[in-house]
């Protein structure tokens, strides 16, 4: 089978929901002969009359052509019969997310479609291998997880059970990329690749949380900082804490209780609650309102120094010595000191390597220490959210100059508590690990995770990516210190990070 074979071949889609409409359309769109069928009467026809509208909005903002419009709906039948599926190549079902009911159904479309037809599944969560079981042609079976919206996400995972076909695997990538998306091979595994990458984004935020490190607004500042579109928290109230809870759940019982993928004490009690987030009208956050702007805090120049060094070798050195060098403060370069950040006089304000700064200073017998958070874009933004945590050793004097350094710099800093790797930090190198950990275990290829991240969930940058602007010994730095302080399975470092510490 080859792509050209799906490409302007008709398509039978089962479900007339949001993914199921969005699916007709992108279809319709391409060129495609498209049946909608829907087991609720009268659903398949309201889908298509909603489509119409939808296209003559975009028609009205000049994203389509008034004959591309009308071309894709004349390209779209509701039918009221599944056995209308009999004469098409491609089916897509798009109904309820339960395993029985999508088995139900295939077997009922073996019944109906010629042998060489292919059977797409949209399910977001459970197994293609599992759906697989029982067919006649269980090769025929794949994955087509789009994501909401359909027609705007360019991301589709093309997810390849035991028994699915090679060539047919090949042939809905092929089709993807005809239909405008962006295909990411995937194996049928527990969340697949987004929804199994994604899991320390929510899970380190909710770990903070539990510890009392700091508030929502500020946690959700921080990663924004780092170029995430949305903090942790706020994502959640959006997705709905239920839905979340429900992925997070699904995915640790599905992994066997591996604890890198427990859910959350806290996010529990909100679902118990009933604050679920935009939804209920509040989460962590109330709406209408949602999040508020952290409060500016204006800080004094930092006091005379007799001795201002940069420490380290890494491109976050290089910005600091640029950056404290423009405010016409004059610095020294050292190399090779094992750390980064800037030293004056005998205080220290070092990058994170994932060490609490109470550890540091233990460590470095000095008094005065604070550690910052890692900045994971190439420029900061001026203003941007940066946590912070002191050693509980360090001075008074100290714990004023901390921040006052961390705004020098033009960073907002944000007071956490001393844990280790911080907030963005652990958080990003979680994220990595288990890329690193997808890619092992052939889920997807390293290209296949930076473009899933960055598509499906908005990333500013794909694990990967992150990876080569920092260092394998960097994040599994933060890894082991990470482990150590909370020690058991959660933290381990990924098999694959360990053998590429010289490759990336």
């Amino acid at each position: 089978m080859s792509g050209a074979g799906l490409r302007g071949a008709p398509v039978f889609v089962v479900g007339a929901g949001i993914m199921g409409a969005g699916i007709v359309q992108i279809a319709a769109q391409a060129g495609h002969r498209v049946r909608l069928f829907d087991a609720r009467e009268g659903t398949a026809a309201q889908a298509r009359s909603r489509l119409a509208v939808q296209l003559e909005g975009l028609v009205a903002k000049g994203k389509l052509s008034a004959d591309g419009a009308a071309g894709a709906l004349a390209n779209i039948e509701p039918v009221d019969a599944l056995e209308s599926a009999g004469e098409t190549s491609l089916v897509v079902e798009a109904i309820v997310e339960d395993l029985e009911a999508k088995r139900a159904l295939l077997r009922k479309l073996e019944a109906i479609v010629a042998p060489a037809c292919v059977v797409a599944s949209n399910t977001s969560s459970l197994s293609i291998t599992a759906l697989a079981n029982g067919m006649a042609r269980p090769g025929r079976l794949v994955g087509m997880h789009f994501f909401n919206p359909v027609p705007v996400m360019k991301l589709v995972e093309v997810v390849s059970g035991l028994h699915t076909d090679p060539a047919v695997a090949a042939a809905i990538y092929d089709l993807g990329v005809a239909w405008g998306k962006v295909p990411v091979h995937a194996k049928s595994t527990p969340g697949f690749v987004v929804n199994r990458i994604a899991r320390p984004f929510y899970a380190e935020t909710l770990a903070l949380l539990l510890e009392q490190s700091a508030a929502p607004a500020v946690l959700d500042a921080c990663l924004r900082g780092a170029g995430f579109r949305m903090g942790p928290c706020e994502l959640m109230d959006l997705i709905g804490q239920d839905t979340n809870f429900a992925v997070t759940q699904s995915i640790y019982a599905a992994n066997f209780h591996d604890r890198r993928y427990a859910p959350s004490a806290v996010q529990r009690d909100l679902v118990d609650a009933g604050l679920l987030g935009r939804k209920s009208g509040r989460g962590f956050y109330r709406y209408p309102e949602g999040v508020s702007a952290l409060p500016a805090v204006a800080h004094a120049a930092p006091e005379a120094a007799a001795e201002v060094a940069v420490h380290g070798d890494e491109p976050v050195a290089d910005w600091i010595e640029r950056t404290v060098g423009a405010t016409g403060c004059r610095t020294q370069r050292i190399r090779g000191s094992g750390w980064t950040g800037l030293q004056i006089d005998a205080a220290r304000l070092m990058l994170t390597d994932g060490r609490c700064a109470d550890r540091v200073a233990e460590e470095c017998v000095a008094r005065d220490v604070a550690v910052f958070d890692r900045p994971m874009q190439a420029a900061p933004v001026g203003g941007q959210a940066v946590a912070y945590a002191v050693a509980p050793t360090a001075s008074e004097r100290w714990r004023r100059q901390a921040p006052a350094w961390l705004a020098r710099l033009g960073f907002a800093p944000q007071l956490v508590a001393d844990t280790p790797g911080l907030v963005v930090a652990r958080t990003i190198a979680m994220l990595i690990n288990e890329a690193a950990d997808a890619v092992l275990q052939g889920v997807c290829s390293v290209d296949g995770a930076n473009a899933a991240m960055k598509l499906g969930v908005n990333y500013p940058c794909g694990p990967f990516e992150w990876l080569h602007g920092w260092s394998v010994s960097g994040v599994v730095a933060v890894l082991d210190a990470l482990d150590m302080c909370y020690r058991g399975e959660r933290y381990r470092t990924s098999p694959w990070l360990q053998r590429n510490r010289a490759a990336v």
